[in-house]
């Protein structure tokens, strides 16, 4: 019998071995680019309203379409600017995401990573459909497929079992908010490390790459305290 063995996630060595010379003055030029933008901000807060209607709306639209999920531009406009009903189960999964969306950028503050909160963007993802899938880990084990030139599919990557996906997710969650909270790491070496763990445990049937693009701007410096409470 093949012995499983669960996931470790390492937010502690691994991002001192990123810090190379390339990495690190990327990372100061996103940082000084940042201060500035914190000045335009002060200086003309009535544009970047703006622009952040017009964010959520692109946000929205090029996510779902990753996953081959469309609608007009009039009707993608419509449903997240006007928070118009969904007409059919493109635009379902789309208002779904206009909501989790909102969510972020309306509670940012308060929002944690953790078990629970991610199970619920899920679970309000799949709001407008009938799937019965939303809010609910994995209940069979998924795989990563490609297909050839020549139309064979192989397995590419196996996730963690779907048994083990609870746990697994409960572990991240810790490790990231005890990187967090020492303060000692530059958030934007830890977040792609998380979303990258997140997306190798794949924990849901369906929506995991839109869930993955949600929790890295809920993610983003702005919206994570560096003294995390995790209960």
């Amino acid at each position: 019998m093949m012995e499983i063995i669960m996931k470790s996630f390492e937010f502690v060595k691994t991002p001192k071995a990123l810090l190379t010379p390339d990495i690190v003055a990327m990372l100061t030029s996103i940082h000084e680019h940042k201060g500035k933008q914190d000045l335009y901000i002060e200086a003309h807060s009535d544009v970047l309203t703006s622009l952040i209607e017009i964010a959520k709306i692109q946000s929205t639209g090029a996510s779902n379409r990753i996953e081959g999920i469309y609608t007009t531009d009039k009707r993608l406009e419509e449903l997240v600017r006007d928070n118009s009903d969904p007409q059919n189960r493109n635009e379902q999964e789309i208002a779904g995401y206009r909501d989790v969306l909102a969510t972020i950028h309306e509670n940012f503050a308060y929002i944690h990573p953790r078990p629970n909160i991610i199970l619920q963007f899920h679970k309000q993802l799949y709001s407008f459909a009938q799937s019965g899938i939303g809010g609910r880990y994995k209940n069979a084990d998924n795989y990563i497929t490609e297909t050839d030139s020549d139309g064979n599919q192989k397995i590419r990557f196996n996730p963690t079992p779907a048994f083990l996906t609870p746990d697994a997710i409960e572990n991240l969650c810790n490790e990231f908010v005890k990187a967090t909270n020492t303060g000692e790491y530059d958030l934007l070496l830890l977040i792609p490390m998380f979303v990258l763990d997140f997306l190798c445990i794949h924990p849901f049937n369906d929506g995991n790459g839109r869930i993955s693009r949600l929790l890295t701007l809920l993610l983003f410096p702005d919206n994570v305290s560096c003294t995390v409470e995790y209960k």
